[in-house]
């Protein structure tokens, strides 16, 4: 048995149910399944950060070259 006693969730819960058409519990329920896949398929931070490195570097193609300190300070603001 679940009961809300926090307004604003019972507010976002409210406010999801009339987008959706559907009950507080339906999209209680929705809500709570969505973030467990979310959950479940989050990758941990080595390997997102892999992933994106070998997109880049598979952007960057066969004629890449090294990137210079002053591009990466530029490329942070400083």
């Amino acid at each position: 048995m679940l009961s809300i006693r926090d307004p604003r969730a019972a507010e976002l819960a409210k406010l999801l149910a009339a987008q959706r058409r559907s009950t507080m519990t339906e999209a209680i329920i929705v809500a709570l399944e969505n973030e467990l896949k979310r959950e479940r398929v989050k990758l941990p931070l080595p390997e997102r950060l892999a992933g994106l490195a070998e997109k880049a570097r598979r952007l960057a193609g066969a004629h890449r070259r090294k990137v210079t300190k002053d591009e990466i300070d530029e490329f942070w603001g400083q």
